[in-house]
């Protein structure tokens, strides 16, 4: 079959398509055969092995996708061949088919395009998360987003607004900004030419109340001087390099959060209220309260072209790999 293999830790042009052997279900795990792989800014690093999951060449990146069961391991319940499913992994999506854990897995109801399913699972899971669990976001709270036209800035903007919450949205340039606004924003600013703190001084007077933040860098001190009383701070990653070290006495005298969100690691320990959220997801992108907007669907064999616009920051919305037929 074929895959996209890392056959040695580094850039993304060391990653190869390669004919490899057909995995075979083992004890609880499920065949699928790949539509389409989701990439996130994450997968980026693994191949370089700067992230906190390490893996061993030679591996497939991918951490999400979608697809079509064709074949159950000794011991797998919940799902049958032909069924259309969704799924995630820390890697080893971008191949033709995977074997997964069926826990890993849920169905994709009638009416969801694969594609659209392909890119739920990291981006959409990790924003739910973020602002149901971790932040605790009430309706009529306000939400800024940092990088707010990226996969998981575009997943906080929409689930933010299907939660009740007025929305800043936060992006280097006035047109990942117009994007950030058709899909729900209600106030925007330009991140690279605007003063962040007076921006939100004017928008939001008695503070923010969640700020959700996968850049990292010389934002994150300015938005949690932004944060209202009792305000939270959702550590997501850090798209920009830069890891901050924010003054702690800001947190003291603010009463404020700053929370991790390690949405791999929920999913393990809270398999429950996972299962939940996916459902959840999956119901507002069935009705179009979340639009799961993809950016491109690339052909495996021009995966260059697609890790280069993620690690540029150029992605408005989701990217995918194409394995196979929706």
């Amino acid at each position: 079959m074929k895959a996209l293999i890392c056959p040695s830790l580094g850039p993304a042009e060391n990653l190869k398509v390669a004919e490899v052997d057909e995995p075979v279900a083992g004890e609880g795990e499920v065949l699928v055969e790949v539509a389409y792989a989701g990439l996130n800014f994450f997968d980026t690093l693994i191949i370089e092995g700067k992230y906190q999951v390490k893996a061993a060449p030679p591996f497939s990146p991918g951490g999400e996708f979608s697809g079509r069961v064709v074949g159950l391991g000794p011991g797998a319940r919940g799902f049958a061949v032909g069924d259309r499913v969704m799924g995630f992994c820390p890697y080893g999506a971008a191949a033709e088919r995977i074997a997964i854990p069926a826990s890993r897995l849920a169905r994709v109801p009638d009416g969801l395009a694969l594609d659209k399913a392909a890119g739920l699972s990291v981006a959409y899971g990790t924003s739910l998360h973020a602002l149901k669990q971790r932040a605790e976001m009430k309706p009529g709270e306000t939400l800024l987003v940092l990088g707010a036209s990226g996969g998981v800035g575009l997943a906080a903007v929409e689930i933010g607004k299907a939660m009740g919450a007025r929305v800043i949205a936060g992006a280097s340039s006035d047109e990942k900004l117009a994007f950030a606004r058709s899909y729900g924003a209600d106030e925007t600013i330009n991140t690279a030419t605007d003063d962040l703190r007076a921006r939100l001084k004017d928008l939001a007077p008695k503070g923010v109340d969640v700020v959700y933040d996968p850049v990292g860098g010389a934002l994150t001190e300015a938005a949690l001087r932004s944060l209202a009383w009792k305000g939270r701070l959702m550590v997501i990653g850090f798209a920009s390099g830069e890891i901050p070290r924010p003054p702690l006495n800001i947190p003291l005298l603010k009463g404020c959060d700053i929370r991790g969100v390690y949405w791999g690691e929920f999913t393990a320990r809270e398999p429950e209220a996972h299962r939940q959220n996916l459902a959840e997801l999956m119901d507002w992108a069935k009705s179009g309260t979340l639009s799961v907007h993809i950016y491109a669907k690339y052909a495996v064999e021009d995966f260059r072209n697609a890790f280069e616009a993620i690690a540029k920051r150029q992605t408005l919305g989701k990217t995918l790999l194409r394995f196979g037929a929706d």
